[in-house]
């Protein structure tokens, strides 16, 4: 049986043409869709969140509590530049932030295993959002459990519980930006 070869067919973008096509895609904007990002412990999780941000099109990220911030050569490694791109603001108190989140009408989302929380596929956003997702090891305090809206959690089929914070950002960040696409249509 013959093997049919694709690659006659198609061709890969150069990596000026990837330019351009980002720089139309500058033009539109971000979504209602923001990031707290509450004790993430490791730097390169916080440039990685930066740069899966930037893709996703986030408009704003907040940093609170222990969380580094740019300036940071270690954030700079993984972000690409990103944290350059996407507004971001450090606070201290996530409670205070999440207050006043809620006066301006958005919707607070935890990324967490909770009693109540229900598979990311289930959720859609509604107006503007604000994803929460915690430390690395412990997540978020249930002291912040109070503050959100919902909870929406990744489904594990393996022996671990819970993936990387900064991979776990990047499927729901796309959810997101995929049902806010859905919308528009």
């Amino acid at each position: 049986m013959p093997v049919f070869i694709r690659s006659q067919f198609m061709r890969k973008l150069t990596h000026q043409e990837i330019l351009e096509r980002q720089k139309e895609k500058l033009r539109h904007a971000r979504l209602p869709f923001a990031v707290v990002l509450n004790n993430v412990r490791s730097l390169y999780n916080v440039g990685s969140i930066f740069r899966t941000s930037d893709g996703a099109g986030v408009e704003k990220i907040w940093i609170c509590g222990i969380t580094g911030h740019p300036p940071n050569s270690r954030i700079a490694k993984t972000a690409l530049d990103a944290q350059e791109h996407v507004p971001w603001e450090y606070r201290e108190d996530i409670f205070s932030l999440l207050k006043e989140l809620k006066k301006k009408k958005y919707q607070i989302v935890l990324l967490e295993q909770t009693q109540e929380s229900r598979p990311y596929e289930d959720f859609k956003p509604e107006g503007p959002v604000c994803l929460v997702v915690g430390n690395e090891i412990d997540g978020v305090t249930q002291e912040i459990l109070p503050y959100c809206d919902k909870a929406i959690e990744i489904e594990m089929a393996g022996i671990k519980n819970s993936l990387n914070v900064a991979v776990a950002f990047g499927i729901i960040a796309y959810h997101f930006r995929y049902c806010f696409n859905q919308k528009k249509k």
